[in-house]
């Protein structure tokens, strides 16, 4: 079974008008990134006034609710903004799905580049983080949000190109759920190490071959999805 209506890009849209959403959706990204690089540098000295680096011996977010609640909403916020704008953008469900892939994915990358710029953190793409506070604590070296934010970023160019060429990809339902087991398994990653924050070996609980295994299971599936929908 090919799942298309409603996921199918519009035919015939112009090249150059997918440009300029494309162009719209990653100012945005980039904007939006300083904002949450801004609000990462006042958490980091309320409560990291000593510096933050792993392992993190002290977390007292943590043993304050009213401010992890806070912070939480503010993450439910940043990706309730980040759909928000994406169906603004797009016309029909599979644009709408690049879209917030491509703001994900600039927001994701820039926000280490605005961090870099204001505070000089990371000194390199080794240096640990903490991703999200929701449903549990992500965490992982840099490198590894900013490969996923890159996978996004292929995914959407290749999904938008399509369309405007008037040949959308056809994905059946067995590799939507292919996909989403391959999602699940490199989140499960950083479960795992954001499980670990506070421990000596942190280190070694982030798992990158089975992260890599996710990654390429994912782009192997896009390739097959572009082949067959010539």
């Amino acid at each position: 079974m090919c799942v298309q209506e409603g996921i199918a890009a519009i035919p015939g849209e112009p090249l150059k008008t997918m440009l300029k959403r494309f162009c719209v959706v990653v100012i945005l990204g980039i904007a939006f990134a300083y904002i949450e690089a801004a609000v990462v540098v006042y958490l980091r000295e309320i409560f990291h006034p000593d510096g933050f680096t792993f392992p993190l011996r002290d977390f007292p977010i943590s043993e304050n609710w009213s401010f992890l609640l806070t912070e939480i909403g503010r993450e439910a916020a940043t990706l309730v903004l980040i759909l928000t704008a994406a169906c603004l953008a797009g016309r029909n469900l599979q644009q709408r799905f690049a879209y917030f892939m491509v703001i994900f994915g600039v927001w994701d990358m820039f926000y280490y580049i605005w961090l870099k710029i204001l505070i000089g953190w990371p000194d390199s793409v080794m240096d640990w983080d903490i991703l999200f506070l929701m449903p549990m604590i992500w965490a992982s070296p840099v490198l590894a949000p900013v490969v996923v934010s890159v996978i996004l970023l292929v995914f959407a160019i290749v999904i938008l190109y399509r369309g405007s060429c008037g040949v959308p990809l056809r994905i059946t339902v067995i590799e939507w759920l292919c996909f989403f087991i391959a999602a699940v398994v490199v989140i499960v990653c950083f479960f795992i190490a954001g499980l670990h924050i506070r421990e000596s070996d942190f280190e070694s609980h982030f798992h990158w071959p089975v992260f890599g295994v996710g990654n390429i299971a994912a782009l192997a599936l896009l390739t097959r999805c572009c082949f067959k929908s010539k």
